[in-house]
């Protein structure tokens, strides 16, 4: 390590990093399951995504005092270890929630055509309204959905008015989407009972975190359920091949793999580093597009009939390619995700 510098470790599937913290540390880059403890032990910073758990027996003895995280979730992350051990986590709250938005129209509308399902005059339900939830509930009410809304943090701190209790979300929506954050208050909060609720054909979609979802019930539910969209999975990339094969949209955890996406998680990271470690010159740092076409489009859909919706969303994000890769070979899980073409996000006013 060069005298005077800092050592950073940094998960190698993280876009548009390479390069830049070279003048400021000494960098290694590392697949984010194969970073160990003996990487660390000299390191003082970290920058990784989902795949890396942070937790004592990754850092205990290291030298480590921040870790960043290019993405939205930090249950990867034991808090209360690096509380104790004054290590500050910082997060890229919110960097994915236009890809997640794009994700979710692109699915309902693209299963709906191929169900011949009519979304006109349709309830959604959104479970956990943040930066995810809240992106999709203004586009909802944009496209002319009803959009009943259940978040139990924020209706403690902001009163009951505009939201509703579980029970009646999943009694009354014909379209479900999850958007928890994953805590001992969401884990497996997608049960038998939760599905037991649900309307009979009712859609459901879940692009938040594998683990809220019971597999065993879920593949009980699909009888009476109506299409089912599932981008994130329990014990990934190992998932429940049997529940694959029963689902009607099945993605790699690829939902928020957007470019601007991608751009937003790796300024988040870059950003908050440079301010823990006073690299004045990254205060602002964000990546440039370099492919014209990547560039965000938006898109005015108002008024539109449900296929002129349709044929849009799908030109835009073609997320029938997505799910006919992943089936062609599951076991390539990871490497879809790190090899995958992030596409341009489209947004709606």
């Amino acid at each position: 390590m060069e005298e005077g510098k800092i050592k950073i470790v940094v998960d190698d599937a993280i876009p548009f990093i390479s390069g830049v913290l070279e003048p400021y540390a000494d960098v290694v880059y590392k697949g984010g399951r194969e970073i160990c403890r003996e990487d660390l032990l000299d390191a003082q910073a970290l920058i990784i995504r989902t795949r890396t758990k942070c937790d004592a027996a990754l850092l205990d003895g290291t030298s480590v005092k921040f870790i960043a995280t290019a993405t939205i979730g930090t249950d990867h992350i034991d808090h209360d270890y690096c509380d104790s051990k004054g290590i500050t986590v910082r997060n890229a709250a919110g960097c994915n929630a236009g890809g997640v938005m794009n994700y979710v129209f692109s699915a309902l509308y693209g299963v709906a055509s191929r169900k011949a399902i009519s979304l006109d005059g349709v309830n959604l339900g959104i479970v956990g309204v943040g930066n995810v939830g809240g992106r999709v509930d203004r586009v909802a009410g944009y496209l002319g959905f009803k959009v009943l809304k259940n978040d139990p943090p924020r209706m403690a701190a902001e009163g009951t008015e505009g939201f509703c209790d579980l029970d009646y979300l999943l009694e009354n929506a014909q379209v479900v989407t999850m958007h928890v954050p994953l805590d001992e208050t969401t884990f497996r909060m997608c049960d038998d009972s939760f599905f037991a609720k649900m309307r009979p054909g009712a859609i459901f979609i879940n692009a938040s975190r594998g683990e809220v979802v019971d597999d065993a019930a879920l593949k009980r539910a699909v009888p009476k359920l109506g299409p089912i969209i599932i981008d994130t999975w329990n014990n990934e990339p190992d998932i429940d091949r049997e529940l694959l094969d029963m689902v009607d949209i099945a993605t790699p955890h690829i939902a928020g793999y957007s470019y601007q996406g991608k751009q937003n998680g790796t300024a988040a990271s870059v950003r908050a580093l440079a301010r823990f470690f006073g690299f004045e010159k990254l205060y602002e740092f964000f990546p440039k597009t370099e492919v014209e076409s990547l560039e965000a489009v938006k898109l005015d859909l108002k008024g539109k009939r449900q296929g002129e919706i349709t044929s849009a969303l799908q030109y835009n994000y073609p997320i029938f390619t997505d799910d006919f890769m992943f089936r062609m070979d599951p076991g390539a899980f990871e490497s879809l995700r790190s090899h995958y073409q992030y596409r341009r996000e489209f947004y709606i006013d």
